[in-house]
């Protein structure tokens, strides 16, 4: 069935500006810098997660990284240190980081409505004297980014408000949705070359894992 999008696509940054006809809000121009300041070194020291956003040959990625809050060190204006922890190995973060050093980042804070959002340029660091530096129950990161800082700019509030997203009210019962065995389960046995998995065991298993693995 025909749908007509096609004929109301934004193609231009001229469509985009008829979409979108108010004019951009001054604050929303000079609330960005090109390095990290008191007020945004604040918000990131208080933040425990954030998403980072590469782009590689074999396309985009969006990854969660999280730890106690101040993990991401501002070691100056211009410079964060970000300590790669244990995870799946998949590494997609870092392989594009290889090909293309660009890089995007979104900080949350558990009960503020602003979030912070940092763009600019990677580097993986395996530096002994580096890794010392984030020590966690007596194991090192396998590597440190160091990101050099382009811009720093906070998002103000709307989306965050929007979700209800720190609302305890609108928690979602882990329970009522697909469990990650479930999905292993789910997705292998539409999978001919691979053996049945146990979705059950790999449940039951998996919070004593991540408890033992976080570092």
């Amino acid at each position: 069935m025909e749908t007509g999008m096609s004929d109301h696509r934004i193609a231009s940054l001229d469509d985009l500006a008829h979409a979108y006809p108010n004019p951009m809000a001054p604050a929303s121009l000079f609330k960005e810098i090109d390095h990290v300041d008191a007020n945004y070194a604040a918000l990131i020291a208080a933040s425990p997660f954030f998403v980072l956003a590469t782009v590689g040959p074999e396309g985009l990625d969006c990854s969660p990284r999280g730890d106690l809050p101040g993990f991401v060190t501002v070691r100056d204006a211009k410079t964060l240190l970000i300590p790669d922890r244990k995870g799946n190995n998949r590494l997609d973060s870092l392989k594009n980081i290889l090909f293309d050093d660009r890089i995007g980042m979104l900080f949350l804070i558990p009960g503020c409505g602003e979030t912070l959002r940092v763009n600019g340029r990677a580097e993986i660091s395996c530096d002994p004297e580096l890794l010392s530096q984030f020590e966690m129950a007596g194991k090192l990161p396998a590597s440190v980014m160091v990101v050099h800082v382009e811009a720093v700019y906070f998002q103000c509030s709307r989306a965050v408000v929007r979700a209800e997203l720190w609302n305890p009210e609108r928690q979602v019962d882990r329970r009522n949705l697909p469990s990650p065995g479930t999905i292993l389960r789910d997705i292998t046995a539409r999978n001919v070359a691979v053996e049945t998995f146990d979705g059950r065991a790999y449940d039951e298993a998996l919070p004593g894992r991540v408890k033992a693995t976080l570092y």
